[in-house]
């Protein structure tokens, strides 16, 4: 499970990107990676988007190996003077993981958001995709988008 431990640490890094700090014009940034080998396979996405005092960031990560799996999503928003939301659900079936992130983040006509949606079937196959954006008023809003299959 090191190549996990490695999309995990990848992870953690673009969610701390500077994109994710709050800055003055609209912003947006996705990030994805998957690597199979011998049978096993690691991959995710993460994204985070800003504008003015608004930021979103959301990370989905999956793992199959040996016939176990494993998933997770996070989501992290901040707002200065607005309102932020951030949510995650992790579900399972006899076909497949799933996880599903969301942040928002809003400051009158000024947002962010980020989206990350990862599925992990149980015959291995796994796919991951992220869609960041930010706006605001006045300008064209900035969009993001990673994905892996």
């Amino acid at each position: 499970m090191n190549l996990f431990k490695l999309a995990l640490f990848a992870g953690a890094f673009a969610l701390a990107s500077p994109v994710a700090m709050a800055q003055p014009g609209p912003s947006a940034s996705t990030v994805g990676s998957k690597v199979s080998k011998g049978g096993n396979t690691t991959g995710g996405t993460a994204g985070s988007a800003a504008a003015g005092g608004t930021s979103a960031s959301t990370i989905g990560l999956g793992a199959n190996a040996n016939g176990s799996s494993a998933i997770g999503g996070a989501g992290s928003a901040a707002a200065a003077n607005g309102r932020a939301t951030s949510n995650t659900k992790i579900k399972e079936n006899p076909q497949m993981m799933r996880a599903q992130s969301r942040a928002r983040a809003s400051d009158g006509g000024t947002w962010s958001r980020s989206m990350s949606n990862t599925k992990v079937r149980h015959n291995g196959d796994l796919s991951s995709r992220t869609k960041s954006m930010s706006h605001q008023p006045g300008g064209k809003p900035a969009m993001s988008t990673s994905r892996v299959r």
